[in-house]
């Protein structure tokens, strides 16, 4: 068997800054007195002189990223999801996305993942706060891999980029041959029975779920939408109407994520029972990761429950 690869995005993420950093001089690193966590000290390492600690002032950093990104900088703003688009989110709305500038946010412990560290850092609501914003991107990778393709993709994207990394390590979904494109999602698996979109860690357990599901008899189209938004709305159609049903899964509030985004599409063009796997608008918990996931339904059992009800539903 061959061994799994388990990698945190966030690590990933700090390998990424480093190989773009190389390769472009005109990328500068930004973070708010948690460099060790965001995996950002690589960066301030290898390029000191392009490395800038704000200190534990989150919004500040926001307003200086957004001064530097218009002097001709590509910037990269690193702090926790829940102080990047919670603490930050007015500096994040009026000063890089209002002007429409090339700042980078590296949000990482987003969602339930963050385990001990409890409630007040595991943000399950910022992917619903940045979808509220005009002009904002959101990419949420499944691994290691689709994390270092998409800080490359965002440094090359012209304007705000919100990038969600986690806390726990996970498995390896892709291999090194994976094309990532902005705005386009990624069908896993083809299937008739029922769809199931699944974003961030929760892909893993989505594939885990759908080799349950085959192996009773059903056939599951699978789907990585790794782009909250611009949500793929082709893909998102083409599935509804192949399936009949949908299921989405997420680390986040049900409200307002990638299970709001999708049936916002459904509702309008193609409309199809849509069941969403998610937080069910309630705060976390301290605790393990793993046990937290469980605890809040982030699991390829709720996905197969939920995939059969989706079904049923038809």
């Amino acid at each position: 068997m061959a061994e799994v690869i388990k990698t945190a995005t966030r690590d990933a993420y700090g390998k990424a800054l480093v190989e773009l950093g190389e390769k472009n001089k005109n990328v500068v690193v930004l973070d708010a007195d948690l460099a060790a966590a965001t995996k950002t000290g690589a960066f301030k390492k290898a390029f000191p002189e392009r490395f800038f600690d704000t200190g534990i002032a989150e919004s500040n950093m926001m307003s200086l990223a957004g001064g530097l990104a218009t002097t001709g900088f590509t910037v990269f703003a690193s702090t926790f999801a829940m102080f990047a688009a919670g603490r930050a989110f007015e500096q994040v709305r009026n000063t890089i996305c209002y002007p429409h500038l090339n700042v980078k946010i590296g949000a990482t412990h987003a969602g339930i993942s963050v385990g001990e560290d409890g409630a007040s850092h595991q943000c399950c609501e910022d992917i619903a706060l940045m979808r509220s914003i005009p002009g904002m991107v959101i990419i949420n990778p499944a691994d290691d891999i689709e994390a270092r393709a998409a800080v490359f993709a965002a440094a090359e994207h012209d304007g705000p980029v919100y990038m969600r990394f986690g806390r726990l390590a996970v498995p390896r979904v892709f291999d090194e041959n994976y094309k990532f494109e902005i705005g386009k999602a990624v069908t896993l698996k083809e299937g008739t029975d029922v769809t199931i979109i699944a974003t961030g860690l929760m892909v893993n357990e989505a594939i885990e779920a759908a080799k349950t599901l085959e192996k009773e008899g059903i056939s599951v189209e699978l789907i990585n939408m790794h782009t909250i938004k611009p949500l793929d709305n082709e893909a998102v159609i083409k599935a509804a109407k192949k399936t009949g049903c949908i299921v989405t899964a997420e680390e986040h509030n049900i409200i307002g994520g990638l299970g709001s985004a999708v049936s916002e599409v459904v509702s309008e063009e193609c409309p199809v029972p849509v069941v969403r796997v998610g937080v069910n608008d309630e705060f976390g918990k301290s605790g393990p990761a793993v046990e937290l996931l469980h605890l809040y339904g982030l699991d390829a059992e709720n996905i197969v429950e939920k995939a059969k009800l989706a079904i049923s539903k038809k």
